[in-house]
């Protein structure tokens, strides 16, 4: 059974009051006790309450003016270098929650405008209806997964040019000695069928960002398909568009910097 979480707000009634005061200040004497022993260091404390006539302290009132004499003789700025009020410590609660709410606002925007995309991408939704802002962000979006598109690209064809590298020197092994190339022939295809499902990916993408040039596209491929018998249509959408996030910061608005 998981304990309450405890509300830090004045207590009101008497008695709940004073027995909460009598069991926080033991808890807090044994764990200053437990600290001074534990890591050898010297701590003290002085509780003052409406409840006793005379101050409690820790570990003793020579004890407290010996850590109080050697805090003094320390230089002011050293004093002062970790000092945390109550106002102090408060304020650095607030700033930390809204740091932390900010990151969450932006990865929640992040996964909104994702949402937003692909479905734009299949067909689900269109454009009508977002906010200028909305349409900003998912710019921001879209040329994010490009760059990344970009990048991935790059890196298939250098792989695919190592492996044609390969299947030549392979080939030529074969002609001297003899040998298999079969397996870097494979490579070579699997790596240029990537290559050309990235470059329909991206076409897709292209597409979305600029109607007016996919309509034109259309019109001129509609018109080379009435020469022909039979066309050929092919889509993307749903599990094939998978791309992650990229790296870029040509956009700044108030989720994505």
């Amino acid at each position: 059974m998981t304990r309450k979480k405890v509300k830090l707000a004045y207590i009101s009634n008497d008695s709940a009051r004073k027995a909460t005061f009598k069991k926080r200040k033991k808890g807090m004497m044994k764990k200053v006790s437990e600290l001074s022993t534990l890591c050898d260091i010297d701590a003290c404390a002085i509780i003052y309450s409406p409840y006793d006539t005379q101050p409690e302290v820790f570990p003793s009132v020579a004890g407290v003016h010996r850590v109080l004499a050697k805090f003094r003789r320390m230089p002011e700025m050293e004093q002062s270098k970790k000092m945390v009020n109550q106002e102090g410590f408060l304020r650095q609660r607030i700033s930390k929650a809204g740091e932390q709410l900010k990151k969450q606002r932006k990865e929640n925007r992040e996964k909104e405008m994702t949402r937003v995309m692909f479905h734009n991408l299949t067909g689900k939704m269109g454009l009508q209806g977002l906010s200028v802002m909305d349409l900003n962000d998912l710019t921001w979006m879209i040329d994010h997964h490009l760059k990344d598109i970009h990048k991935r690209m790059e890196t298939i064809a250098k792989n695919k040019r190592s492996v044609r590298m390969a299947a030549a020197v392979d080939t030529g092994k074969q002609k001297r000695g003899g040998g298999e190339s079969s397996h870097a022939a494979a490579a070579a295809m699997n790596v240029e069928n990537t290559n050309n499902g990235m470059q329909r990916q991206q076409q897709w993408l292209m597409g979305l960002m600029n109607p007016h040039q996919q309509d034109h596209d259309k019109s001129n491929s509609s018109n080379n398909n009435n020469n022909n018998s039979h066309g050929q249509h092919m889509g993307f959408g749903g599990d094939e568009m998978i791309m992650p996030f990229g790296d870029n910061n040509n956009w700044s608005n108030g989720f994505f910097p």
